[in-house]
């Protein structure tokens, strides 16, 4: 059995020898594991059809979920890419290096195996010293979706990789954990008006100040199997944990006493249960293990706890989690779109 071999690499001055060994490891056709801003992702030649089939059975992944290039380079852009709209080039001064991923019309260089079938092409420029050497090292272009095996919660440490994919890849880079905890915004530049496919660091306002008017798919907080999807996330449930997640919605103090009614009649017939919430809530819960994944105030340290707490629980063995809604000024369509899919859209509305 393969059992990847994990290197630490100092994230602002990493060893270039380890570096080019990785970037050898993906240029002969491996897989390797590697630190965004984002999530860890995992690596392939994008230009090869077999190195992302291996992404697509290390993961688990349906071979009809895209994945992600990431370059390193404007200029490799233009080798993968048919044209790049005035606004994409826009949004990309603004917001790249950097956690945006761009859609566009591909050239035929790129192979269908990578794009999941479709003649688009999502394409992202990291932020992460780290990544970015490893893509100038492997030839420039890597798929990488996240490292983790499909369906579970995105791994932002190197310990979750090797949970997940040690015996499945050939190296996995450690780099500590990364910033932001959440996956790219994607924006999709091939039809008239661009379109937000996935809400991410980027909200919906903070690209509607840079480009004007936009779209925003309508499936990203519906759960709609009968698509195809055009990029990564939007079909097939995400970032579930071992337990039954629900997501309870309303008034606050509503919310407080129908979450503390489930944890008593869950924990009577004798199972083990958790609630996720705010700093601003968590000394009203009681019966249950209480998480809080930060202060309302601050939605970046929510985001970037969410995955991490969700792999927490799976190890505690968690059997129900209940979850207050984070719909957060910003990126508070972000932390959803991602607590909605581990739920599997399963939501108790207090409103209604």
């Amino acid at each position: 059995m393969m059992r990847a071999k994990i290197v630490c690499l100092n994230r602002n001055d990493p060893d270039e020898e380890l570096i080019k060994e990785a970037g050898e490891i993906i240029l002969n056709g491996g897989l390797v594991a590697f630190p965004t801003e984002t999530v860890y992702g995992l690596g392939g030649n994008a230009l090869d059809p077999e190195a992302s089939n291996k992404i697509y059975t290390a993961k688990g992944r349906p071979s009809d979920n895209p994945l992600i290039i990431h370059i390193a380079s404007w200029d490799d852009l233009e080798k993968i890419v048919k044209d790049v709209p005035q606004k994409a080039r826009l949004l990309g001064e603004k917001c790249w290096p950097g956690p945006l991923t761009m859609i566009f019309n591909k050239k035929d260089i790129v192979p269908e195996e990578t794009t999941g079938g479709l003649d688009t092409v999502a394409v992202r420029f990291p932020s992460h010293p780290v990544a970015r050497k490893l893509i100038l090292a492997s030839g420039g272009f890597i798929a990488a979706p996240s490292a983790n095996i499909s369906g579970r919660p995105s791994p932002t440490k190197a310990e979750h990789v090797i949970e997940d994919l040690a015996d499945r890849i050939d190296m996995i880079i450690d780099s500590g954990e990364t910033d932001i905890g959440l996956e790219s915004t994607i924006v999709d530049f091939t039809s008239d008006k661009p379109v937000i496919l996935r809400p991410g660091y980027y909200g919906e306002e903070d690209i509607r100040r840079i480009l004007g008017d936009i779209d925003v798919d309508k499936t990203l907080i519906k759960n709609d199997n009968s698509l195809k999807p055009k990029a990564p996330g939007m079909k097939y449930r995400h970032y579930a944990p071992k337990g039954d997640l629900t997501i309870v919605e309303g008034e606050r103090d509503a919310v407080i006493d129908e979450i503390n009614r489930l944890v008593k009649e869950h924990s009577e017939k004798g199972y083990k249960t958790a609630v996720l919430c705010s700093d601003e809530t968590k000394d009203r819960y009681f019966g249950a293990e209480v998480i809080s994944l930060g202060s309302l105030s601050k939605e970046e340290e929510i985001a970037h706890h969410l995955f991490d707490v969700l792999r927490t629980l799976d190890s505690r063995k968690v059997e129900i989690i209940y979850s207050e809604a984070f719909n957060t000024q910003r990126i508070g369509a972000a932390i959803m779109n991602r607590l909605l899919k581990a739920a599997g859209h399963k939501v108790i509305d207090l409103k209604k």
